[in-house]
């Protein structure tokens, strides 16, 4: 899903020029190394990413801002994997010019929380705890910002199972 409003579609419009500068090294490093990004097209909204590998081959949804210029998919979001009718593993964070640049997978696995190496999301095992604490603060700001939305859209279901889900980044956060 997308985030509609007149004035997202104005900004986006003026800032484009800024947004195709900010992904440039996103996109310049993703040509140097090589790599071969996969590209997923919502299918509600044909709004274009890249996931996480570990979202699986199935359709994927978007929640957050989609350019109207580009349809890609940029900001804090999620991206939700389906299978038939059941929501599967899930990305919540940030993505640049549709490509993930950090957050946190959940899955039935638990947590990956990090940065986006091309293909997954905190893969490194030489993480910096405070990456991994980058992540989490992103994905608590995602879980929010896609509760906002459903709320919005009077999808109370919804709207509480989102901010649920950023208490329990936000808790991950409280430890020694």
């Amino acid at each position: 899903m997308q985030f509609h409003a007149k004035s997202m579609c104005q900004l986006a419009l003026g800032i484009a020029s800024s947004l195709v500068c900010a992904a440039m090294p996103v996109w310049a490093g993703a040509v140097e190394a090589g790599a071969s990004l996969k590209w997923s097209t919502d299918p509600s909204t044909q709004c274009r990413f890249v996931a996480p590998e570990s979202l699986g081959d199935g359709p994927k949804y978007w929640t957050g801002f989609c350019s109207g210029v580009t349809s890609v998919a940029t900001g804090v979001g999620t991206i939700v994997a389906r299978t038939a009718n059941r929501a599967g593993p899930a990305f919540y964070g940030e993505l640049r010019a549709g490509v993930p640049i950090i957050g946190v997978v959940s899955d039935e696995a638990g947590y990956r929380a990090g940065l986006f190496d091309g293909k997954e999301i905190g893969a490194s095992k030489e993480a910096e705890r405070v990456d991994i604490d980058d992540s989490f603060k992103v994905a608590e700001r995602a879980a929010k910002q896609v509760s906002a939305y459903y709320a919005q859209q009077k999808n109370t279901a919804s709207a509480k199972h989102y901010q649920s889900v950023a208490k329990q980044f936000a808790s991950q956060l409280e430890r020694d």
